[in-house]
């Protein structure tokens, strides 16, 4: 058994689930609404305020899905009712990220600013050094985070770039010169 995928899904209060035919899977909450087609093959229930997900057959594909498919609806159901945040810091001399309306504008060394458009149902958010993307779609979040991140890569020699909070960079030794 998957031990991700047998655990039961557990619907707080204010979120409701919906079921369609074909697996569509419609989350409802007080954040907002997340719709999903999710594997034919899995058969999803509603089972007194739980998602429950079961699988077929023990194939490898169906043990992968049983996973997968359990695990996008509780990303679901966490997004409508809590949402998600990814957190990042602009690092360098001269380095810095501003907000313009719906625009996120970076200057990261290059001879021109850097700008990015927030994504329909993404917010970002300028903190100091600190870049905030937050929305109810957990894919969404993590994709504008990797982008934004994308414009400057944090170097391994002084540090300098964008990089999550989390991150650690693996610092290098620069050049030694002769005598």
């Amino acid at each position: 058994m998957s031990r991700i995928g047998r655990l039961p899904v557990a619907i707080p209060a204010g979120v409701e689930v919906k079921i369609a035919d074909g697996n569509h899977v419609a989350v409802k909450g007080p954040k907002g609404t997340l719709e999903r087609t999710l594997p034919a093959e899995m058969e999803i229930k509603l089972e007194d305020g739980h998602v429950v997900v079961t699988r077929p057959n023990d194939l490898k594909r169906m043990k992968s899905l049983h996973g997968l498919t359990r695990s996008l609806i509780h990303n679901m159901v966490v997004g409508v009712s809590e949402g998600f945040t990814k957190t990042l810091e602009v690092n360098g001399v001269g380095y810095r990220a501003n907000k313009q309306g719906n625009k996120l504008v970076l200057n990261l060394g290059y001879s021109h600013p850097v700008e990015m458009e927030d994504p329909e149902g993404l917010e970002s958010k300028v903190d100091g050094n600190k870049i905030i993307v937050s929305g109810i779609d957990k894919e969404k979040v993590g994709q504008y985070a990797a982008e934004i991140r994308d414009k400057r890569r944090p170097e391994p020699y002084k540090g300098k770039g964008i990089k999550y909070d989390y991150e650690i960079i693996r610092r290098k030794v620069g050049k030694t010169g002769k005598k």
